[in-house]
């Protein structure tokens, strides 16, 4: 319980980070801010509306969500707006690019965290696998299928798409394998996670 509630406020403090960078975000967060952009709606608000009607689309593909996945909806987005309350926006090149490099890091950290703990994936992965398992076609596939489309839906609605976007796409999954290792809880027979043993940190991320 400590991993994953740890994992989701820190999740939702690196994005309202890499927000403020102002340097570019994660293909979802694109998304979110662009549709915030267009209404008087809050960018945790988004979160988790975005998080509740993705977790619709499980229906059809008979996902279970989890603990994990529920308090991912709420928690994450909750975190985003408060910190986006106490931080207040940056101008200064100096302290954007640090900020937004410390971002992606503590993003990985939050990954570790949170998948360690095996309470279920967050909604947007969980619509991930499910597909994986309805279409029969790879992980790698469907997770860049759909993450290219909010990226291009996002960039149209305004969302910031920049170098901080590149540097995400190349960068979480290595960091994500470090600190899924790093955390790693062992299971009640003593094993480690399934996850973690098959060195898969994206299977089941947070957002």
């Amino acid at each position: 319980m400590a991993h994953l509630y740890a994992g989701l406020v820190l999740y939702g403090v690196s994005m309202a980070l890499q927000l403020r960078a102002g340097l570019g975000l994660d293909p979802w967060d694109v998304f979110h801010q662009g549709i915030a952009g267009h209404t008087s709606l809050s960018f945790g608000t988004v979160t988790m509306m975005v998080g509740a009607a993705v977790l619709l689309l499980w229906i059809p593909l008979r996902q279970r969500p989890g603990l994990g996945t529920v308090s991912n909806v709420v928690v994450i987005g909750l975190v985003v707006d408060v910190t986006l309350w106490l931080i207040p926006e940056l101008h200064a090149l100096a302290l954007r690019i640090p900020l937004l490099v410390f971002s992606v890091v503590l993003n990985g950290v939050a990954t570790g965290l949170y998948i360690s703990a095996r309470f279920g994936p967050g909604p947007r992965d969980g619509l991930m696998t499910g597909w994986h398992r309805h279409t029969g076609r790879s992980v790698r596939l469907v997770r860049t299928a759909i993450e290219v489309t909010v990226l291009a839906v996002g960039f149209v609605l305004g969302g910031s798409v920049g170098v901080g976007t590149v540097l995400y796409a190349l960068s979480i999954g290595p960091l994500a394998q470090y600190f899924l290792r790093f955390f790693a809880l062992p299971s009640p027979a003593g094993e480690r996670s399934p996850v973690v043993a098959q060195g898969n940190p994206r299977a089941q991320m947070t957002t």
